[in-house]
């Protein structure tokens, strides 16, 4: 009786481990906690290298990563700045693609 008693206890903790773990992968259309994490890193460098660009400081675009691709979005005065903020996305770490929603004004 007592081998069963820890037979069943490990097939419960095997259970629970797997239940648990399985919260946290990601999928195509939600991402997992560290890959959240990752993503928050990445458009926090992102932002901060628009910032610190000379040009770009006026501009109005937004952020958002998902799963290291990052999405432009918002207005420019010129397509140079578009471009100029495309390229400077593109040169941070992390960044796997950048979709350009942005638009000129």
């Amino acid at each position: 009786m007592k081998q069963l008693g820890k037979y069943l206890s490990a097939v419960f903790l095997t259970v629970a481990l797997v239940s648990a773990t399985g919260g946290c992968a990601s999928t195509s259309k939600q991402e997992g906690t560290g890959e959240y994490i990752d993503d928050s890193v990445i458009t926090t460098k992102v932002k901060t290298a628009i910032l610190n660009d000379p040009s770009l400081k006026v501009a109005e675009i937004n952020v958002e990563t998902f799963k290291g691709v990052v999405q432009l979005s918002g207005f420019v005065s010129s397509q140079a700045m578009m471009d100029k903020a495309v390229a400077v996305t593109r040169a941070v770490g992390g960044v796997k693609s950048v979709k350009n929603d942005m638009r000129v004004k």
